[in-house]
């Protein structure tokens, strides 16, 4: 993608620096600037195979970040004339019509229920590095403002409809990815499914959240690194693709440890939101949140049981032929390992 593209680096890095300030700023005026700098490093990087897919995907993200930019700017634009000040600090549990409207822009640009509209199709027709970017960067800059506005003092319906929006974010990401064969818009309903935990998780801390958002952008890279080197987009290609048996299942390990499946690293994420909500009057929500994820392994317990069915008996001829690539997805099948390991250590040292 960069050697193809002369002037990528510095789309990537105008990117990066627009989520840095945006996320640094202290004012909504600067969060609204920088989040703007971000759009215009990332939209020539969806564009620059100029194929008539991308083009569409890349018109569709900047209608809906524009719509979402816009209700931002309104939240900002009612929080200065309620409280003379653009610090975001100012903000307090009585303007739950100004935090509502923020809320519903930052959700409608990291995709949160119900604002996901757009992702799924937006994703579908990206090549694997700008899905990997969409996924993972795209979507620090909001859950971190989302954080922030969360940190105020918030009243206690403010805070029930944001966990109404992550369990219908969850449900919505297990049940829609449950219908499709396209791997960019099953991975992007999991993407919207993993958003309601990751917003729900800003409730009760922001150590809980920066745990899970990494053990997410840390699988999410070696699925979507992985999905590019096969240069592969359906599941049936997925099923079908027999050169490459090995990487082909240390994928399927990494999307059950997407999926949450104990005791593989994604687990851990999990169980330590569980573990913080338990205490908490929303533990109905919670109960719609583990659904979701249910759904969402569902259809990876699917997809791996059936590629595991097909033609086994190949699998142990690429296995003898490729030691770098056997090397590499043992790496990546201990480290998923490993998370059950982790959590075991932990429990082991809270009994003491």
């Amino acid at each position: 993608m960069f050697s193809s593209l002369p002037f990528s680096y510095m789309f990537v890095f105008t990117m990066m620096v627009g989520t840095l300030f945006s996320v640094s700023s202290s004012h909504w005026l600067g969060i609204w600037a920088g989040l703007e700098i971000n759009l215009i490093g990332f939209l020539p990087l969806l564009v620059y195979q100029k194929s008539m897919a991308e083009s569409e995907s890349a018109v569709k993200y900047f209608v809906v970040q524009a719509l979402g930019s816009s209700l931002l700017m309104f939240g900002s634009l009612s929080s200065y004339s309620l409280s003379f000040s653009w610090d975001v600090s100012m903000l307090s549990s009585y303007y739950i019509l100004t935090i509502f409207t923020l809320s519903c822009g930052l959700c409608t640009k990291m995709g949160l229920f119900p604002f996901h509209f757009w992702l799924p199709s937006v994703m579908a027709g990206l090549p694997w590095i700008s899905c990997l970017l969409l996924a993972t960067w795209q979507k620090f800059a909001p859950i971190f403002l989302m954080s922030s506005l969360l940190d105020a003092n918030l009243s206690y319906w403010v805070i029930l409809i944001i966990s109404f929006m992550c369990a219908g974010s969850s449900l919505m990401g297990g049940v829609g990815g449950m219908n499709q064969t396209q791997i960019r818009a099953l991975l992007a309903y999991s993407s919207i499914g993993h958003l309601g935990w990751i917003v729900f998780s800003v409730l009760y801390g922001d150590w809980t959240m920066k745990v899970y958002l990494g053990i997410y952008v840390f699988i999410s890279i070696c699925i979507f690194v992985s999905l590019w080197y096969m240069d592969l987009s359906s599941m049936k290609s997925l099923v079908k693709f027999n050169q490459k048996k090995v990487l082909e299942m240390g994928i399927m390990v990494m999307l059950m440890s997407l999926g949450g499946l104990p005791p593989l690293l994604g687990f851990i994420s999990k169980w330590l939101v569980v573990s913080a909500s338990m205490t908490s009057a929303l533990w109905g929500v919670l109960f719609f949140l583990i659904l979701g994820s249910l759904f969402s392994l569902f259809y990876y317990l699917s997809l791996f049981f059936s590629m595991f069915l097909s033609e086994t008996s190949k699998s142990l001829l690429v296995f003898k032929k490729n030691i770098k690539l056997m090397l590499l997805i043992n790496t990546i099948i201990m480290i998923n390992i490993s998370g059950g390991i982790l959590l075991m250590m932990s429990g082991a040292l809270m009994s003491f």
